[in-house]
């Protein structure tokens, strides 16, 4: 079906930044993967591009832009490379909206130049060892001083993306306690320069996927954190969340929609390439039912992705839709990947092929931004049930 969510323009920048991906990013992707990240230059060479802030103020250097759309483009162009931006998509997409909306406008200025030229790489810690998904039992504690001018840090944050090079993390803690009428009260969010005496950075976790992506464990040991580097009011840090988490929801929704298109064009690649029994992978009728099933599937995958970021742009997603397209689009990417994999046989188990490295850094799509199971829950309640 005909696709009307990009006009023009986004197909200019689309081609921007495929012929960037094909110039500085396919070949020295396995280098990334291997060391666990990009260099700290490449950050920066996205910043002069403009893709770190393309929805920033341009009051700060940012592009202004009032669409999401651009952002989509960048997803949609990395899958099908086969590459990823390591925690581009972190920075720019989910953290640059707490900045926009809660900083103050000192803090803007002091952050969001840096945040939008790639020199401050930035991260949010919301994952404890022992609360998953529930982040009303977040225990990370953050104590203000008796003349109300710092807190004090203290706790331990894990499966932080971009937590092992961040220069600045966004630490969602306790900073009074809850009670059994909300759970969820009491949390902040504090801006902590990772320069600060008592914050350390633990394991970086090996991962089956997205190795170019740093992730790690983090502890906080009397960490002083000025109040002056809150983000927003005190004990508001739930429902800044809940805000927030619609676009970053999307986000996973849409990379899952880039992920479910690249593995059908890959396969398609490989069934007319492939010979077996003496004629084409793609003479069989059985690879030609696969792949039947699987463009209908990455259709529908795809059409309820645009929808969304449709109603994102005009301020119409609602957490309940963010949920659907959320668990529709990474569930649906799922079985997509993991049939265009089998057509593969035995090389679509070997990493140098695009497919393999799709499969692997798909399957935490259902998993992180809220497990599948939490998207159900939400998706329920909006039922009235």
């Amino acid at each position: 079906m005909l696709r009307t969510v990009f006009d023009e323009e986004h197909e200019a920048f689309r081609k921007v930044v495929r012929d960037f991906i094909a110039r500085e990013v396919a070949p020295v992707h396995h280098e990334w993967e291997e060391q666990g990240h990009p260099p700290r230059d490449f950050y920066r060479r996205l910043g002069e591009m403009g893709i770190l802030g393309i929805e920033a103020p341009e009051e700060f250097g940012g592009g202004g832009a009032d669409t999401f759309k651009f952002s989509a483009v960048v997803t949609e162009e990395a899958a099908r490379a086969g590459v990823t931006f390591g925690t581009y998509s972190v920075h720019s997409n989910l953290i640059l909206p707490y900045l926009v909306k809660y900083a103050t406008d000192e803090q803007k200025k002091r952050w969001l130049p840096g945040f939008i030229s790639g020199d401050i790489m930035t991260s949010i810690a919301m994952t404890e060892p022992g609360t998953g998904s529930d982040l009303a039992n977040i225990a990370t504690t953050a104590k203000l001083s008796d003349d109300g001018s710092h807190y004090l840090l203290n706790g331990a944050k894990t499966f932080i993306t971009g937590g092992a090079l961040a220069d600045l993390v966004l630490v969602v803690c306790r900073t009074a306690a809850s009670t059994p009428e909300n759970r969820r009260g009491g949390l902040s969010i504090l801006c902590v320069d990772t320069t600060s005496p008592g914050y350390s950075v633990g394991r970086k976790l090996q991962k089956i996927g997205l190795k170019a992506s740093d992730t790690a464990e983090l502890s906080f040991d009397n960490v002083r954190v000025p109040v002056e580097d809150r983000l927003g009011e005190e004990g508001e840090g739930f429902n800044y969340l809940t805000h927030n988490l619609a676009q970053e929801r999307l986000t996973i929704a849409l990379q899952s929609s880039a992920a479910a298109q690249a593995a059908l064009r890959h396969a398609l690649d490989y069934v007319k390439d492939r010979n077996i029994f003496g004629k084409p992978l793609a003479a069989f009728q059985n690879t030609k039912f696969v792949l039947a099933e699987c463009a209908t599937d990455v259709e529908a995958i795809v059409l309820m992705a645009d929808r969304a970021l449709e109603l994102h742009d005009s301020g119409d997603l609602t957490v309940a839709d963010a949920a659907k397209v959320k668990l529709f689009c990474t569930e649906g990417a799922g079985r997509v990947i993991d049939k265009c994999l089998q057509l593969h046989g035995g090389y679509g188990y070997v990493t140098e092929y695009p497919i393999a490295r799709l499969y692997a850094d798909t399957r935490v799509s259902r998993i992180y931004g809220g497990t599948s199971e939490v998207m159900k829950t939400i998706i329920a309640k909006s039922l009235g049930i």
